[in-house]
């Protein structure tokens, strides 16, 4: 039975957020990735576009969230679905850190707007 204590998470850094990796297929998930996101205050994260479908539950703070143009306000406890093809932006506001929990399946590729091609370690 796999158990991934916290740990033996792996924890990867890019465009100032953090990101704990829990569930891979280095960890013994054979379809889905989960990961501990970790947004600091003030944080803006770059736009780009998903291949695969996330859902992103907010556990502990507030954010904005901009998908497809359109933001809203999610706060701990909410949870947003992006379908694959969407664009997605983060952002933190507020003067705390903010943590979500995301699951996708394996092999997400995430394009941002000037065409660079993503893939996360953590997603894949």
């Amino acid at each position: 039975m796999p158990v991934i204590r916290s740990v033996d998470a792996v924890t990867h850094e890019i465009h100032g957020a953090r990101f704990v990796s829990y569930a891979t297929p280095l960890t013994g998930s054979k379809e889905l990735c989960a990961w501990r996101g970790e947004i600091p205050a003030g944080t803006k994260g770059l736009a780009h576009t998903v291949d695969r479908e996330e859902i992103f539950h907010l556990l502990v703070g507030d954010l904005l969230i901009t998908l497809d143009g359109r933001t809203e306000q999610v706060s701990a406890g909410d949870t947003v679905i992006v379908n694959a093809g969407a664009t997605l932006t983060v952002e933190n506001p507020t003067d705390h850190t903010a943590i979500s929990w995301v699951t996708t399946s394996v092999g997400l590729t995430a394009r941002l707007a000037d065409g660079t091609q993503i893939t996360p370690p953590w997603a894949s």
